[in-house]
């Protein structure tokens, strides 16, 4: 590093934030920094840095699966932004599961991972607060963690309300709920798939029973060939729903899919909106409409709280949830008409 220093005629301090993001530097000296690097072939001593800052510059991301659009895009966002913040990423999964989560855990403590973001769904709060003590964390989804660890979260009722609204705007008086068993009792229910579904639920039925909707429901699943189960099963009600709000984009492409096979156009016989806004949402034909949470505020939020965490470990908790925007595309609307973003709540904190 001091070599570097000298050819470039800097300090070693100006070397170490270039090359570490810990304190901004010019771009005029960063590029001459990182040309000088190249040039003389300088790489930074892992083993030797650890030794000396007591971390190991890894970071862990656990999510549910990587074989869904949402966790895969999250997870591909997470690893670039910890790599701009110079930490390399190891990304696991869990399946979903309490036993893969405690794995998650034990993983980041036994390879000494300066901290970990996880998307828990199987964990409780008493025991996400004791792990918390072993390794910094942030977490993401919808427990209820009453300020004991950082967490970051999704503004899935208000997102859900606005995609019904959208419905109930464009004419849409019989809705289907498509991911949630049962329209009853919603907080009673718990999927695996967390407190999340039951949210969008929530959001859902609030909006619907405010519009003077008569509603109904279909679960086969969170998968595309579920989506598909779901469309098949509405077209077989007697009363066929004219809108259709599904808690996942993953669902609402099957179910675009399973309507199509009945031979039920969308939009022209029947709307359909989703949730999460991942990129093939915007290729699907035709496009979907969905609530767009702010990835890129939920990604950033959750690299700045784990690197406070990690630089203080006894920082207050902070409770994050980002904003988010109704984009409407072809699934609720005719082709020709351009795409539409209604912006939603700001982050709170």
């Amino acid at each position: 590093m001091r070599d570097v220093a000298a050819e470039a005629g800097v300090s070693a301090m100006t070397v170490s934030n270039a090359l570490t993001g810990r304190r901004p530097v010019s771009e005029p000296t960063r590029r001459l920094v990182m040309e000088t690097v190249e040039r003389l072939g300088y790489q930074v001593n892992v083993a030797a840095r650890s030794l000396r800052q007591g971390r190991t510059g890894v970071v862990g991301v656990a999510v549910p699966t990587l074989d869904s659009h949402y966790y895969s895009q999250l997870s591909h966002r997470l690893v670039v932004a910890f790599s701009q913040a110079g930490l390399a990423t190891v990304v696991e999964e869990t399946h979903a599961s309490r036993e893969g989560e405690l794995a998650a855990f034990r993983d980041s403590r036994l390879n000494a991972y300066d901290g970990l973001v996880i998307a828990a769904l199987g964990l409780s709060e008493r025991e996400i607060n004791a792990l918390s003590r072993e390794v910094p964390v942030v977490v993401l989804g919808e427990q209820e963690l009453h300020q004991t660890v950082d967490h970051v979260s999704m503004p899935n009722v208000a997102g859900a309300e606005a995609a019904t609204r959208l419905l109930l705007d464009r004419g849409c008086r019989r809705l289907a709920l498509v991911g949630f068993p049962t329209l009853e009792d919603v907080e009673k229910v718990r999927l695996p798939e967390g407190a999340a579904f039951s949210l969008r639920t929530e959001g859902f039925l609030r909006a619907a029973r405010a519009g003077g909707a008569d509603v109904t429901s279909s679960h086969h699943g969170v998968t595309q060939a579920a989506g598909v189960l779901c469309a098949q099963d509405l077209l077989g009600r007697p009363e066929r729903p004219d809108g259709i709000f599904c808690v996942t984009d993953t669902l609402a492409f099957g179910v675009v899919r399973g309507l199509a096979d009945g031979g039920v156009r969308v939009p022209d016989d029947v709307l359909v909106v989703g949730f999460d806004d991942v990129e093939d949402a915007r290729f699907h034909v035709p496009s979907l409409s969905s609530v767009a949470p702010d990835h890129d505020g939920l990604v950033a939020e959750s690299v700045r709280l784990l690197q406070r965490r990690i630089q203080d470990p006894a920082a207050t908790p902070t409770d994050v949830t980002v904003s988010f925007e109704l984009v409407e595309r072809e699934s609720t609307t005719p082709p020709a008409r351009p795409a539409r973003r209604t912006r939603g709540a700001r982050p709170a904190r």
